[in-house]
């Protein structure tokens, strides 16, 4: 049935698996199929919520299109077929949501659904709250199984409603139908050449230093690869440096990666919760100890004595250099997520640094030479001339770390965390690594 025209946000979550398939990728497709029927407004939306969660699929990613349409019902009937047909509903943790959002419902529902949004990038909100919320504002929507996807579809309404927000930019090509779950084919040399040209308008497309391209996946989904920076024009030029496997088709996203959006401050460690993401201040209180598989983990003492335990996991390869090179006493700022009672590091700021002291045999005043051990409480002996002290030698060692801000590099990144190239001109960190 048809009425006049009218504006729409269709929000969605939660249709791919870890397998395969990608919201963003229906997102796209979507985006390329109403165009017959309907026009779209404003550049997509692809919002990454709280990283924690443990029933998320693979990147916790939602999206929205906000499009201006004559038949809304007709709209609504397509994008569901399109979810009930492409999204993996054989899997267990797969349960889609889809948001139909109309412009009669935009001024009701934008400062709720833009909390509501705030709140699932920080923290845990179960089916019932968005099912609830949902029918407060009286907002039509569509699930599948158990409808977690509800909770993403709900907030890429509300971020789509907001302006508010830090964002980014991601372009990401995808592949033809016929080539998923298969090897991509992407000219390396022609990646590397891509970040060359564009950093730092654009990041985490390549680790230097690991030598080690980043922006494309290796899962069976249909994302080709993904280029990230702070604007449409910058991505669409980097993109353009990549040779690689026909591109079946493309989509640029507003999107709040690269943002810490997810981060809490906290002063007080009793104030940490599981899954959640804090900036934390302390004082380092154990030697930093590497164990089996290669993570290294040290304990951290806030300002009350709360002690909880850091983490530089194997995946963050050259940022466990910095952590091993701390030392009790030392005063740092960690930005993570917490699980398992654990600080997941995605960058730290070394704010002070205690000094190292080594102890050695005493010089013997007459020939210069080292004393030996006397013997257990009995201090130090010279066997050549007979001196003795019972005390040895205290000095100062050089320590191979300084203040400063430092990441992970970009082959561990996560969507959220904040590029050190993003941060405010008076807060430049003096490390920032490639």
């Amino acid at each position: 049935m048809s009425c006049e025209y009218t504006k729409m946000i269709i929000g969605m979550d939660d249709t791919d698996s870890r397998e395969g398939m990608c919201t963003t990728y229906l997102c796209a497709l979507l985006k390329d199929e109403l165009r017959s029927f309907a026009k779209l407004i404003s550049e997509p939306i692809l919002v990454r919520l709280n990283p924690t969660i443990p029933y998320k699929t693979r990147g916790n990613a939602a999206v929205a299109l906000l499009v201006e349409c004559g038949d809304p019902e007709r709209i609504e009937d397509h994008v569901a077929g399109k979810v009930g047909s492409m999204a993996c509903l054989d899997n267990e943790n797969t349960n889609p949501g889809i948001v139909f959002l109309t412009e009669d419902r935009f001024g009701d529902a934008k400062d709720k659904l833009s909390d509501f949004f705030r709140q699932a990038v920080k923290d845990v909100i179960t089916i019932g709250e968005a099912k609830e919320l949902a029918s407060e504002l009286s907002i039509n929507y569509r699930i599948f199984k158990n409808g977690r996807g509800l909770i993403g579809a709900l907030s890429a309404c509300g971020a789509m409603l907001d302006s508010r927000w830090d964002h980014t930019y991601e372009y990401i090509a995808y592949r033809k139908m016929d080539s998923w779950c298969t090897c991509r084919s992407v000219d390396e040399p022609s990646v590397f050449e891509a970040d060359r040209q564009t950093y730092p308008d654009t990041w985490d497309t390549v680790d230097i230093k690991n030598n080690t391209i980043v922006c494309v996946p290796h899962s069976g989904d249909p994302v080709l690869y993904g280029i990230r920076g702070k604007d449409a024009p910058s991505v669409e030029r980097a993109a353009s440096f990549i040779s690689s496997e026909p591109v079946d088709r493309i989509c640029i996203f507003r999107t709040n990666q690269g943002t810490d959006m997810h981060l809490i401050p906290v002063s007080e460690i009793s104030d940490i919760e599981e899954m959640h993401s804090y900036i934390l201040e302390g004082n380092v209180f154990s030697e930093p100890v590497t164990i089996r598989g290669g993570h290294t983990i040290f304990s951290l003492k806030d300002i009350k004595g709360g002690i909880i335990d850091c983490a530089a996991f194997e995946p963050t390869k050259n940022f466990r250099d910095l952590v091993r090179n701390l030392i009790p006493g030392d005063r740092v700022v960690v930005y993570g997520s917490v699980t398992e009672r654990t600080v997941n590091i995605e960058k730290m700021k070394i704010v002070g640094l205690v000094s190292k002291y080594e102890v050695r045999n005493p010089p013997c005043p007459l020939c210069g030479k080292r004393m030996k051990s006397a013997g257990s409480g009995q201090g130090y002996r010279c066997r050549k001339c007979g001196t003795s002290s019972m005390f040895a030698e205290r000095f100062e060692v050089k320590r191979d770390v300084t203040c400063g801000f430092y990441e992970v590099p970009p082959c561990a990144r996560r969507h959220l965390a904040k590029q050190l190239l993003r941060f405010e001109e008076e807060d430049i960190p003096v490390f920032p690594s490639r």
